[in-house]
């Protein structure tokens, strides 16, 4: 008969009863349960008591955070009735030992240093309590932006970004933080790297290498030097008097594409293994002679590892220098491309100063371990030379077992030959093979004309749907776009079509832009999209569809850049919160041509690129204005920040 009476609580806010006569418990205190059917009724007196709090668990996210790490940590209670309750925000919390971590009234704990140390959280007279143990941060735990453009694909994007959106990045609450000068041209993408045992603390550090033929690291949120070291001391393997190079006045062309000094030019690379940054570095000695070298230095001292430097050199067989060998030239040759670290070995490449004479495209591959030369390999090393690798600064790219791909200026090309190609190589023992390669049908043109295949480096896609799921995308000078199967890049291996008017022989060819202006800023990806910029135009957004481009732009910017056009990365949130940040650096100047002026940092929202969110010349009274611009600039942006290299300094920028 129980679902058939009428249930009422005389106190609803000490007990409720359901239809059905199920009682539930609301606080201590007493209430009258009666039931009613057909006028006739009965009562009974209840009594709810309170539930007594027995325990308290804690938990963090981990066991174990590394110093500097941060961890939310929860509390919950267990009640006396069988109940749970979360008590992370009533709770009293405590570290036994503040000099190893400390924790907040909201309970979010901060490694402090080395140790171990009990969180406890109180209520009401219980207790409860975890272990926790603080790592020294060491150099298998590394991670930030470590290699041009942020990986070995040469994307450009950095899908761990969380505090800069489309809706944070605006003028009032987003401009220039502070400035660290610096000895020379930043042509080297700054690198950065978190949570670093330096300089007796703990800090985000950001790397920066210059002409000066200097290396410095800055304390990334703050500016403060924490150390500085110059490759053309003793300390690190130079000999008396080493200076940095003078190409403008020492090659006879007056050359003036590195002026007013030439020391480290491409971006170097760190390996988070074993905490070392590895970097090449040009400079003069006191007999007039240029020297190349490779450096390994460690990220926490810039002291040069017991493996380094070595002295970059190399001769091969070929006759395009007038006999039968090719030595490396040190003064012609620059090291331009950014240097690449794929399963244990450093990759660098080597083209011209001006275009001139003689030189070639080289390629050296060294143990990461021990530099030691393993393998070279020359692009042109016969016929009329040239061919050299220089992409504009993009880096050296490789698939993830360690297939490099790169590709050549204009040269030589026939049978033994590649100039003006796109080059996929592989490393076998102490031999740089040439596994595959594309040339374009226009070579002969692109090599008179001075229209180098090599303008701006190789992209890896990620994985395309349809029928070519290993893709690489590429450009010339002459304003082409190259879309390539990396698996097999020509059909039948044809790798140059004689006498055709297109390259059908690969995937897709197609303008840059409606204008088919030059081509010398590399291509950014992310969530889909290509971005490319030919300068004198806008940057383009293309979307890609199963391994295709789909060629009529979904977006572009409101601005167009001059020479060089404009630099550009990506910060996202994984697939949400796309900026791409864009580095305009046509006022670099020449001497006695132009006056330098300063480079000009955007902010664009990735999706709809119509929409500027912010740039450094906007703000009233020069508030973000950046230093002199360095053409082919490219910005880091990492936790929070952007960073930007110019003439005199490094120049950061982040949330107000």
């Amino acid at each position: 008969m129980t679902s058939q009476v009428s249930w009422t609580s005389s106190n609803t806010a000490v007990a409720t009863i359901s239809l059905a006569g199920l009682v539930t418990g609301v606080a201590a205190g007493t209430t009258t349960i009666t039931a009613s059917f057909n006028g006739v009724s009965s009562s009974s007196q209840l009594t709810v008591t309170s539930a007594t709090l027995n325990s308290i668990s804690v938990q963090g996210a981990s066991a174990s955070i590394t110093q500097g790490a941060t961890d939310q940590f929860s509390a919950t209670g267990q009640y006396s009735n069988g109940t749970t309750q979360s008590l992370t925000s009533q709770v009293s919390w405590t570290s036994s030992n503040t000099a190893v971590a400390t924790i907040s009234s909201a309970g979010l704990v901060t490694g402090v240093a080395a140790g171990t140390t009990t969180i406890t959280a109180s209520l009401n007279g219980v207790n409860g309590s975890t272990t926790l143990t603080v790592t020294s941060v060491t150099t298998s735990n590394l991670s930030g932006v470590l290699t041009q453009h942020n990986d070995n694909s040469r994307t450009g994007q950095n899908l761990n970004e969380t505090q800069l959106t489309p809706s944070s990045v605006n003028v009032s609450s987003f401009g220039k933080l502070f400035s660290a000068p610096v000895d020379g041209y930043i042509y080297a993408q700054p690198l950065y790297v978190s949570n670093v045992s330096i300089a007796g603390g703990t800090h985000n550090v950001v790397y920066v290498a210059t002409e000066g033929d200097s290396v410095y690291a800055f304390d990334a949120d703050q500016g403060t030097q924490l150390w500085h070291a110059s490759l053309i001391d003793a300390a690190h393997g130079a000999t008396a008097g080493e200076t940095t190079g003078n190409i403008e006045a020492d090659l006879d062309s007056g050359c003036t594409d590195m002026i007013p000094q030439v020391g480290i030019t491409s971006t170097p690379v760190i390996d988070p293994s074993s905490g070392i940054l590895y970097v090449e570095a040009k400079s003069k000695k006191t007999d007039g002679t240029y020297i190349h070298r490779l450096h390994a230095l460690d990220i926490t001292t810039g002291a040069e590892e017991p493996s380094g430097p070595v002295v970059i050199t190399a001769t091969v067989s070929g006759t395009s220098d007038g006999g039968t060998t090719i030595t490396f030239n040190a003064l012609y040759q620059l090291n331009r491309p950014g240097l690449l670290l794929a399963n244990g070995t450093i990759y660098l490449g080597y083209a011209s100063h001006c275009d001139d004479t003689p030189y070639h495209g080289w390629l050296f591959a060294y143990s990461a371990t021990t530099l030691t030369q393993t393998a070279v390999f020359i692009t042109t090393p016969n016929g009329q030379g040239q061919g050299g690798i220089w992409q504009s600064g993009m880096g050296i790219a490789a698939d993830s077992n360690g297939v490099v791909f790169t590709a050549s200026g204009n040269g030589n090309y026939d049978a033994t030959d590649v100039g003006d190609s796109i080059l996929k190589l592989t490393l076998s023992g102490n031999t740089l093979s040439l596994t595959d390669y594309f040339t374009p049908f226009d070579q002969g043109n692109d090599d008179s004309s001075d229209l180098d295949v090599a303008s701006v480096g190789v992209l890896l896609l990620p994985d395309q749907s349809g029928n070519d799921p290993h893709e690489l995308i590429a450009g010339s000078k002459e304003g082409r776009m190259y879309v390539i199967d990396r698996d097999q890049m020509t059909t039948n291996n044809q790798h140059y079509c004689s006498g055709c008017t297109s390259d059908t022989e690969i995937v897709q060819e197609f303008p840059a832009d409606p204008f088919s202006n030059l081509l010398y800023a590399g291509p950014t990806y992310w969530n889909g999209t290509v971005y490319i910029d030919a300068f004198n135009d806008s940057i383009m957004a293309y979307s890609l569809n199963n391994g295709q481009v789909v060629v009529t732009p979904t977006s572009s910017s409101p601005e167009t850049f001059g020479f060089p056009g404009a630099g550009t990365s990506i910060s996202a949130n994984g697939n949400a919160d796309g900026i791409l940040w864009a580095i305009d650096s046509s006022q670099y100047g020449i001497p006695a041509q132009a006056t330098p002026g300063p480079a000009v940092v955007h902010a664009y929202d990735a999706t709809n690129l119509g929409k500027e969110l912010w740039n450094s010349s906007e703000a009233a009274n020069n508030r973000d204005q950046a230093g002199n611009a360095v053409k082919f600039a490219v910005p880091t942006i990492a936790n929070g920040k952007v960073y930007v290299g110019t003439q005199t300094e490094l120049d950061v920028y982040g949330l107000l």
